[in-house]
C-alpha cells in the first residue's frame, strides 16, 4: 500500500495512522551514518589545525605529512586540551600544544616525550587509551567529507556508502564548467537553510535588486512533484510556469545535506546550483555550494548565460556573495527564533501555508518530521538549546567569523588590498609633496623675476606639474579610501530590507 505524502494542498497534515506506515513501510532515517562535507580543500590552511563542529560534535581537521586530511574529536586523551589549539609538525604529525603528545592520522598516539624511557613510551603509545578519537574522511570534488561516527564499526560502514557529490562533476566532459565553491557559516538551523533554498516564491522579494523585483515577481507558480517522497532520496519537484527561454526548472532534496536547483534550457543547456547545508550545533548550519553551468551539445551556453557567471578570482566572489546572502540572513534568524517561542510541536500547526507555492517546504517539513525524527540528534555532550535571538542584528551580518578567519584565499587578498591601500596614502602623500615642492620652486622664481620686472608673484599660475602631483595625490587618497572601504566586506556586510529600493 502506498500512501502519497506530496499533499495538493500544502495546509493538510498527514493523519497519525498515515505516520505510522509510513514509518513501517521505511525506517528512520540515520543521522550519524552518512557522510557530510565539513570545507574546501582550497580555503584551509594545510599547516595547521582547523576546528570544525559537525551534529554539536566539536571536531578538528588537519592534514598530515602524506597530504592526507584527518578528521578527530577536539580533544587529546592525556588531559582532554582542544587539539585544533595544537601543531601540525614538520614529520606530519598532530602535536597537542598542553604536553607535546604527538598523533598519526589514524589517531595513534605516536610520541609521549614525558616517559621515563624509550620503552615506556611505545608502551604507553599502545595503549588504546593514548589513542585520539578518529572519524573516517576523505576529499572528494574538492570537499573534505567526515563520516558522523567514529571507531572500527564506522570505518567498515563508511565503505560501503558514497558521499552525495554533484553527479555532473564525476564527468570528464568538456561542456561541464564549475565555478567557484563558497562556503560561509549562519546563525540559523539547517532545516531552515534548507526551508529557504527549496522556497522559489520568496527569491524576486526577498533578494530585490539583485535577482527578481519585488513589486513584479510577486506571482503565482505552481510545483508538481516528479519524485515521491523516499527516507533516503528526499524528494524533487517542477516549478511552472517557467521562463520563455526555460524548457524545465527542478528543485531537489536529497538527505542528509544536498539541494539543488537545475534550470534546462531550450537549447539543451543547464545552470545548476548544488547547495550543501550542514547542522553543525543548535541554531547554527554551515553552507557550501557552487554554480555548473552545462553546455549543450554544440558547446554553447544556454541563451542570455553567455558570460554567466562572470570569470572573478574566488576571492572577490566570496565577497560578493554576501550581498545575496545577507538579505535572507535576519529573516531566517528570527524566522526560527519565532517558531520556537510559539513552542509548538508540529511546523504545520504553527504556520499558515494555503498557496501551492509551499508544497516543497511542507513536504520537507514531512518528511523532517515522520522520516528523520523530527529532531536532529545532536551530540550528547553539546548544549542542545536553542540560543536566544540576537538582539544586535549588526552582530548577524559576522564576515569575518563567519568565513574569512578561516579562508586562507580571503585571507591573502585581504592582506594584498591592505598593502595597496597603505601604497595608495604613501603615494599620495608624495604627489602631495612634490607639489608642494614645484609650487615652492615656482614662487620663489617668481619671486626673483617679479623684483625685475615690477610684476607681483601673487599673478604667478602654478605650474601644470603642480597640477599633475596634486590631482594624482587626490587620486590615490581616493583608490585608498574606497580601498578601506571595501576591506570592511571581509569583516561585516549589513543589510536592511526597508533601505532596498
Amino acid at each position: 500500500m502506498t500512501i502519497e505524502v506530496n499533499l495538493p494542498s500544502s495546509q493538510e497534515t498527514l493523519d497519525w495512522s498515515s505516520e505510522q506506515l509510513y514509518l513501517k513501510q521505511e525506517e528512520t532515517f540515520q543521522w550519524t551514518k552518512q557522510w557530510y562535507p565539513v570545507a574546501v580543500v582550497e580555503f584551509l590552511d594545510p599547516s595547521r589545525p582547523h576546528k570544525i563542529q559537525l551534529l554539536g560534535k566539536e571536531l578538528v581537521l588537519w592534514r598530515d605529512g602524506s597530504a592526507k586530511w584527518a578528521c578527530f574529536e577536539d580533544f587529546c586523551p592525556h588531559r582532554l586540551a582542544p587539539l585544533s589549539e595544537g601543531r601540525v609538525e614538520s614529520d606530519g604529525t598532530l602535536l597537542c600544544s598542553y604536553h607535546a603528545w604527538r598523533f598519526d592520522a589514524q589517531g595513534n598516539c605516536v610520541s609521549i616525550p614525558q616517559s621515563k624511557d624509550k620503552q615506556t613510551e611505545i608502551k604507553h603509545c599502545s595503549n588504546s587509551k593514548s589513542c585520539a578519537v578518529a572519524y573516517p574522511t576523505q576529499v572528494n570534488q574538492g570537499l573534505i567529507w567526515v563520516w558522523a561516527e567514529s571507531g572500527l564499526q564506522a570505518q567498515q560502514e563508511s565503505q560501503l556508502r558514497k558521499p552525495r557529490l554533484i553527479p555532473e562533476l564525476e564527468s570528464d566532459s568538456d561542456r561541464v564548467v564549475k565555478f567557484l565553491w563558497n562556503i560561509r557559516d549562519f546563525p540559523y538551523g539547517w532545516d531552515f537553510f534548507i526551508e529557504n533554498v527549496i522556497d522559489p516564491a520568496h527569491v524576486g522579494i526577498s533578494h530585490h535588486g539583485i535577482v527578481g523585483n519585488r513589486y513584479k515577481d510577486a506571482k503565482y507558480c505552481n510545483l508538481s512533484s516528479i519524485r515521491q517522497m523516499s527516507t533516503e532520496e528526499g524528494f524533487s519537484f517542477a516549478v511552472t510556469p517557467v521562463e520563455e527561454t526555460v524548457a524545465e526548472k527542478v528543485h531537489e532534496f536529497k538527505p542528509p545535506c544536498y539541494t539543488t536547483m537545475t534550470v534546462t534550457y531550450k537549447n539543451g543547456g543547464k545552470l545548476i546550483l548544488p547547495m550543501y547545508t550542514i547542522p553543525t550545533r543548535p541554531g547554527w548550519c554551515r553552507y557550501i555550494g557552487c554554480q555548473v553551468l552545462v553546455k549543450n551539445e554544440a558547446g554553447k551556453n544556454p541563451k542570455g548565460l553567455s558570460s554567466f557567471p562572470l570569470l572573478m578570482p574566488t576571492w572577490f566572489g566570496h565577497v560578493m556573495t554576501s550581498l545575496f546572502l545577507h538579505q535572507d540572513l535576519v529573516l531566517l534568524h528570527y524566522q526560527e527564533k519565532n517558531l520556537a517561542r510559539q513552542q509548538q510541536q508540529d511546523w504545520l500547526n504553527a504556520v499558515y501555508t494555503p498557496n501551492p507555492q509551499d508544497k516543497m517546504v511542507t513536504t520537507f517539513r514531512q518528511w523532517f518530521k515522520i522520516r528523520a525524527g523530527g529532531n536532529i540528534p545532536w551530540d550528547s555532550g553539546c548544549n542542545g538549546q536553542l540560543p536566544n535571538p540576537e538582539s544586535d542584528k549588526r552582530q548577524l551580518f559576522d564576515v569575518w567569523n563567519t568565513h574569512t578567519k578561516d579562508c586562507v584565499v580571503c585571507q591573502d587578498a585581504l592582506t594584498n588590498i591592505n598593502r595597496l591601500k597603505v601604497l595608495s596614502y604613501v603615494g599620495a602623500l608624495v604627489c602631495l609633496l612634490i607639489g608642494i615642492v614645484i609650487d615652492a620652486r615656482t614662487v620663489a622664481f617668481s619671486m626673483t623675476t617679479t623684483v625685475e620686472t615690477n610684476i607681483s608673484p601673487f599673478t604667478v599660475i602654478p605650474s601644470i606639474e603642480f597640477w599633475v602631483a596634486i590631482v594624482g595625490a587626490i587620486i590615490l587618497a581616493t583608490i585608498g579610501y574606497l580601498l578601506k572601504k571595501f576591506s570592511r566586506l571581509f569583516y561585516v556586510y549589513e543589510f536592511e530590507h526597508s533601505r532596498n529600493d
